[in-house]
C-alpha cells in the first residue's frame, strides 16, 4: 500500500518540447520584434512628416488670409472682407452678399492662398464680438480669442485635424479688428495614415510567418548536427562496442569542434572498453595455468603431502613461485592498461634523457654484474623530452632487460642516445638470438615471447615490449626493432625533442619544483 501511494505521489515527466520548436520561436519573434520596431520608426517619421506638411499648410493659410485683412481699418465686417476672400471658396454665412473684386484681386491671385480651396480647409473669419463674418464651409470651429498664432491639434465629434487662429490687427490704426480661424481636416493626412497602417498590418503579419519559417529553417540546420550526436549516442547505447562515429560537417565553427571532441570522446570510451576486454580475457588465459598448478598442489598436500616433507617443500616452493608469477602478471597488466591513458595523466611532463639514460645504465650494471653495459653518449648537452620520468625509465629498463634475458654467450649491451633533427634517439643492442623474420611484427604484442620456456625461466610474462610500445606511442613517439635471427636485435625508439625554454615552462606549469630548478641549471651551465 505505501509503495502504491509513493508511485502516486511521483511527479509525472514534464512534457518533452522540441529545442527546434524554442529555437524557430526564439528566431521568429526576435526576426519580427525587429520588423515591427522598424516599422513603428517608419511609421512615426511619415507621421512627423506629413503632420508638418499640414501644419505648414495651415501657417501658410492663416497667414495669407491676415495679409489680406490686415488693411482694413475698423471692426471687420462681410462687406469689408468678402470682397477681400472671394466667394466662390464656398457658401458664406452673412447676411449680405458683396460683388465680388476682378480676377486680379481674388485670393487665388496669390499661390500661397490657392490652399483655401481644399476641401478640408475651412477659413472662418470673427469680428471683435466674436460674430462670424465669413465661413468657407459652412461649419467651423468654436473662437479661442488669441493674439499670437497658436496652431492646436482637436478633436470635436466628426472632426479631428490642425486648428490655427491670429488676431487680425489694422495696420491703419494697430487695434484689433477681429479674428482668423483656418480648420484642416487633415482628410487626406488621415487617409494616407490609415493606408500605411492598414499595409504595416498585413506586411506584419506576412512577416510574421515569414520569420516563423525562417527561424524554424535555420532551427533545423543548426539542429542537424545535433540530432546526428543524439543518433549517435542511441546507437552506442544500443551497441556499445559499435564503431560508429558523428559525422563530420564543413565548419569550422563550435559545432564542429563540439562533434571533434564528442569523437574523441568515443574513441576514448572505446579504446577503454577494449583494453578491459583485452585485460580481462588476457589475464584469465595467463592465469588459468598457475591456478591449475596451485590447485593441483593444494589437492596433493590435501591427501597426502602433509606427510610427506619432501612433498611439502616442493609443493610449497611451487605454490609460491606461481604466485609470485601471478603478481608479477596482474602488475605488468595494471602498468599496460595505465599506459594507454599517459596522454590524460602526464600531458605536461618533462625529462632530461642525458642524465636519466646513464642511471639506468648505472642501475642494470650493478644489477647484471655479469654483463658488459655501455652507454655510448652523442649528446652535446642536456636533451629534453615532454615525457614522464618514470615511464622513460620503465621503457629503457624494459629494453635493457629484455635484452639480458635474451642474450646468449655474448654478454654484451650497448645503449646509444643522440639527437637527429627534432628528435631524441635512443637505441638497446644485444647480441642474443634474435627474432625470426616472420616474428618480427609480433614482438610488440602481448604475451609473445620468442623462447617462452626461456621467458618463463626467466620470469618474464611477454608484456613488457608491449608495455614499451604503448608509452612510447602514448607520448607520439616510435619504437621499431631490427633484428637478425642469431646475431642479435637493436630496438630504437624517437621521441619528440622540446628546447630547455619549454621544457621549463610545462615544468612550471605542472607544479614541478625539482624539475624547473634542475632545468634552471641545466640551461645556466649549457650557457656557461
Amino acid at each position: 500500500m505505501a509503495d502504491s501511494q509513493e508511485e502516486v505521489a511521483q511527479p509525472k515527466p514534464k512534457r518533452f518540447i522540441s529545442l527546434r520548436w524554442k529555437w524557430a520561436a526564439t528566431v521568429g519573434v526576435g526576426i519580427f520584434l525587429t520588423f515591427i520596431v522598424f516599422s513603428l520608426v517608419i511609421y512615426g517619421v511619415m507621421r512627423q512628416t506629413l503632420a508638418e506638411r499640414e501644419r505648414t499648410t495651415v501657417v501658410d493659410t492663416v497667414n495669407a488670409v491676415e495679409s489680406r485683412l490686415t488693411p482694413v481699418a475698423d471692426n471687420l465686417t462681410p462687406s469689408s472682407v468678402r470682397p477681400r476672400l472671394d466667394a466662390s471658396l464656398g457658401n458664406t454665412i452673412t447676411q449680405e452678399n458683396a460683388p465680388a473684386e476682378s480676377g486680379k484681386d481674388s485670393i487665388f491671385a496669390d499661390s500661397m492662398i490657392e490652399k483655401i480651396s481644399r476641401e478640408d480647409i475651412t477659413v472662418t473669419v470673427f469680428n471683435r464680438s466674436g460674430e462670424v463674418v465669413f465661413n468657407s464651409r459652412g461649419n467651423h470651429q468654436p473662437l479661442h480669442r488669441t493674439t499670437p498664432m497658436t496652431i492646436k491639434n482637436e478633436r470635436r465629434g466628426k472632426f479631428d485635424g490642425m486648428v490655427g487662429r491670429v488676431a487680425v490687427i489694422s495696420d491703419h490704426t494697430g487695434r484689433r479688428i477681429g479674428y482668423i480661424q483656418v480648420a484642416n481636416a487633415m482628410t487626406d493626412f488621415h487617409a494616407t495614415m490609415n493606408r500605411i497602417t492598414r499595409t504595416i498590418y498585413i506586411v506584419a503579419l506576412v512577416a510574421f510567418v515569414i520569420s516563423f519559417a525562417v527561424g524554424f529553417w535555420l532551427a533545423s540546420r543548426f539542429l542537424k548536427p545535433i540530432k546526428r550526436i543524439t543518433t549517435t549516442i542511441d546507437l552506442v547505447n544500443s551497441e556499445p562496442q559499435s564503431d560508429v562515429r558523428i559525422e563530420q560537417i564543413n565548419a569550422n565553427d563550435e559545432m564542429s569542434h563540439l562533434i571533434n571532441e564528442f569523437n574523441a570522446m568515443l574513441d576514448r570510451i572505446q579504446r577503454f572498453m577494449d583494453q578491459q576486454s583485452d585485460f580481462v580475457g588476457d589475464v584469465s588465459h595467463e592465469l588459468r595455468t598457475p591456478v591449475a598448478v596451485l590447485e593441483g598442489h593444494l589437492k596433493l598436500l590435501s591427501r597426502w603431502g602433509k606427510d610427506d616433507p619432501e612433498v611439502l617443500d616442493e609443493s610449497l616452493a611451487a605454490s609460491l613461485q606461481e604466485t609470485a608469477r601471478m603478481k608479477s602478471l596482474i602488475q605488468e597488466m595494471l602498468d599496460l592498461t595505465r599506459a594507454d591513458q599517459v596522454d590524460l595523466m602526464y600531458a605536461d611532463s618533462v625529462v632530461e634523457v642525458q642524465q636519466l639514460a646513464h642511471q639506468v645504465v648505472s642501475d642494470m650494471s650493478m644489477i647484471h654484474p655479469d654483463f658488459n653495459i655501455t652507454l655510448e653518449d652523442e649528446f652535446d648537452g642536456p636533451s629534453w623530452v615532454q615525457m614522464y620520468r618514470n615511464h622513460l625509465e620503465q621503457v629503457l629498463i624494459i629494453l635493457v632487460d629484455n635484452a639480458v634475458k635474451y642474450s646468449k654467450d655474448r654478454k654484451e649491451i650497448h645503449v646509444s642516445i643522440g639527437n637527429s633533427d627534432a628528435e631524441v634517439n635512443i637505441a638497446v643492442q644485444d647480441f642474443g638470438e634474435g627474432i625470426s623474420p616472420e616474428n618480427m611484427h609480433r614482438v610488440f604484442g602481448r604475451f609473445y615471447r620468442v623462447d617462452k620456456a626461456r621467458s618463463r625461466e626467466k620470469g618474464g610474462n611477454g608484456l613488457g615490449l608491449a608495455i614499451a610500445k604503448q608509452l612510447i606511442d602514448g607520448y607520439h613517439g616510435e619504437i621499431s626493432v631490427d633484428s637478425s635471427l642469431g646475431y642479435g636485435s637493436v630496438f630504437r625508439i624517437n621521441l619528440p625533442r622540446i628546447t630547455a625554454e619549454r621544457a621549463e615552462e610545462l615544468a612550471a606549469s605542472h607544479g614541478d619544483g625539482d624539475a624547473e630548478a634542475l632545468i634552471a641549471d641545466d640551461i645556466k651551465n649549457s650557457n656557461l
